[in-house]
């Protein structure tokens, strides 16, 4: 997108819609323009900056006219932090958006008009509502455009917060978050100053030094805790760290040190050490109708829907448009640890699991043995190269196919092979209704898109998740 070689500013426009990404939508005289952080209904003044066939794009300046569905947001970071870029935003409008998005891009782009859209499904709790957050350690942090027009000298600029959207090295730093439960500010909280405190010296991005790097809080419904201390090296400072630690909250689950030697900041093939409590937390997820319940066991690698109380309703819904009888085969295309297909294995005569991440599958296979399941089976491996005529033939034709792709869709492969098998019932369930609507808009030589179900999974977010019910023709 070619910059423009002089900015300028233009005044007067309406922002009248949502975009992808956080971005929104705004009008004025037959023009189009895009930018961030206004809300609908907002008429506003931008920096124009950019230039495209179609639209132009722009920073924010000013809010002339504020939206009537604008709302002061509870975070005090929200201005700098970018995580929750609705948080200015009517939440009753947050979720009427999503539902609109997601029916209009299946009536865009799959050319669907004849099904059911049920209403979106809203979060009953709209903050502390995550189960994981990350936090990252700096040793010189970011600093706002209020700090810098100071021109005051900032000594100690040690953090731990999030990272700018799209920087590596540039760090927010954050005193308190509302996404997940209070407890994790005050573990946090207390990590940070008795680090500094015992002088380890925190992870510096750019010169690949110092010890300190991230730190993990995962919490279940009960109310238990696991924290993930990762560090470059477990240095004798760390290990008091963590006594302190375990002395100041003495009820903590489980409490892991992971040492990370490498560049970046992924931890999943880094050594675990244990140091405190059990090895793993135990999520319940009930099934509709009194048809009993299910335990995840989450360990401190492991993949785990991060909004506890909409994933059950989310789990439900797939459970309910699966319409199981107890004979049917069912697949479950990308798997994960198997949460979905222990879900609805009670209804279900056999059930094959498949997904990319081998250390996935291990835990789909220790939780069905939890749950005492012994009609799931589960494969590993890249799903275009997984499922092929001959694994089909020999694990039985799917009657239900389950498929919750990552959020770039199915791979062509993988829509062919499901033409091929016809499963009576496709459930598909996605993060990126855009991706959906395309392979929707793919199987419709053989399917037929019967209802959705939007479910608002990140409130205060543009992400939304939809369960869409296809039957064969």
């Amino acid at each position: 997108m070619p910059k423009l070689k002089k900015a300028r500013l233009e005044s007067g426009i309406e922002i009248v819609d949502i975009g992808a990404k956080g971005t929104v939508i705004g009008k004025k005289e037959g023009r189009t323009y895009l930018t961030k952080d206004a809300v609908p209904g907002d008429v506003i003044t931008i920096e124009v900056r950019k230039k495209k066939k179609g639209f132009l794009e722009g920073r924010l300046m000013e809010v002339t006219t504020p939206s009537p569905m604008r709302e002061e947001p509870r975070c005090a970071h929200f201005e700098h932090c970018g995580g929750c870029n609705w948080q200015n935003l009517q939440y009753a409008e947050q979720i009427r958006l999503k539902d609109r998005r997601v029916t209009e891009q299946l009536r865009r782009i799959a050319g669907m008009t004849d099904f059911e859209a049920l209403p979106i499904l809203g979060s009953e709790e709209i903050f502390n509502y995550r189960n994981k957050m990350e936090y990252t350690f700096v040793s010189s942090r970011w600093l706002t455009p209020e700090e810098i027009a100071t021109e005051e000298d900032i000594p100690d600029r040690q953090a731990i917060g999030f990272h700018v959207p799209g920087r590596f090295d540039w760090v927010v730093h954050i005193e308190t978050c509302h996404l997940q439960r209070n407890e994790h500010n005050d573990m946090r909280q207390f990590i940070f100053e008795r680090s500094k405190s015992l002088n380890i010296p925190f992870y510096h991005p750019r010169e690949k030094s110092g010890i300190m790097r991230n730190v993990l809080f995962r919490n279940n419904r009960k109310g238990d805790w696991m924290v993930l201390l990762v560090v470059q090296e477990h240095s004798d400072e760390v290990k008091t760290l963590s006594k302190d630690f375990i002395a100041a909250f003495p009820t903590l689950h489980s409490l892991w040190v992971i040492v990370n030697e490498k560049v970046n900041d992924s931890f999943s093939d880094c050594p675990a050490e244990l140091v405190h409590g059990e090895p793993h937390l135990i999520e319940t997820f009930n099934r509709p109708n009194n048809a009993g319940s299910v335990e995840y066991i989450i360990g401190p690698k492991s993949f785990f829907q991060t909004n506890s109380e909409q994933a059950e309703r989310l789990y439900s819904i797939i459970y309910d448009f699966a319409a199981l009888s107890g004979s049917e085969v069912v697949y479950d295309l990308y798997t994960g640890t198997g949460s979905i297909a222990l879900f609805v294995a009670d209804k279900a005569k056999e059930l094959v699991g498949v997904e990319y991440i081998p250390e996935a599958i291990e835990d789909a296979q220790t939780n069905a043995q939890m749950n005492g399941v012994a009609n799931a089976k589960f494969f590993a491996g890249d799903m275009k190269d997984v499922l092929t005529p001959a694994f089909i033939a020999t694990h039985g034709k799917p009657d239900v196919l389950i498929t919750d792709p990552p959020r770039a869709g199915m791979h062509a492969d993988v829509i062919d092979r499901i033409l091929e098998a016809m499963p009576k019932r496709v459930v598909y369930v996605s993060c990126d209704p855009a991706t959906q609507a395309r392979d929707i808009k793919m199987m419709e030589s053989k399917y037929k898109l019967i209802k959705i179900q939007p479910v608002d999974m990140f409130p205060h977010t543009s992400h939304v998740e939809n369960v869409a019910l296809l039957e064969l023709i």
